[in-house]
């Protein structure tokens, strides 16, 4: 069960990778095919076609990167963060003595760890050609 959960998350970015490629070939097919019907050859619609959409892998990357930020699973984790800081705030402002106070305040303090990793794993760096 320890691996489960990154095969899983692999699994589902190779897929959504794959898609992406697929929808970027046929964007790609479809660009090419226009600039032939408009009397280029097959050589030259296919240069034009690569020259007007750019760098397909960077695209590709970045396509990917979007769809992980959207994920089910990190709209889970984000929303259960928030549930936990509401909860850690509750026991915190209701807490009858100060042991109490301080597991509302460990809740909170987990909450906004779970969340600034969140935020940090969805972090990428700059990608320049």
């Amino acid at each position: 069960m320890k691996f489960a959960l990154p095969n899983l998350l692999t699994h589902a970015n190779y897929k959504t990778a794959l898609e992406v490629d697929e929808e970027l070939r046929f964007h790609i097919d479809m660009l090419e095919r226009k600039y032939a019907q408009d009397g280029m050859s097959a050589a030259e619609a296919k240069a034009a076609a690569s020259r007007r959409f750019g760098n397909v892998e960077r695209i590709k990357q970045q396509c990917v990167h979007i769809s992980r930020r959207k994920s089910l699973l990190r709209r889970v984790l984000k929303t259960s963060s928030i549930v936990l800081a509401l909860i850690g705030l509750s026991i915190r402002i209701l807490g009858p003595d100060q042991n109490i106070a301080h597991v509302g305040d460990t809740l909170i303090m987990i909450a906004i760890s779970g969340r600034l990793l969140l935020y940090v794993r969805g972090l990428s760096p700059t990608v320049r050609n």
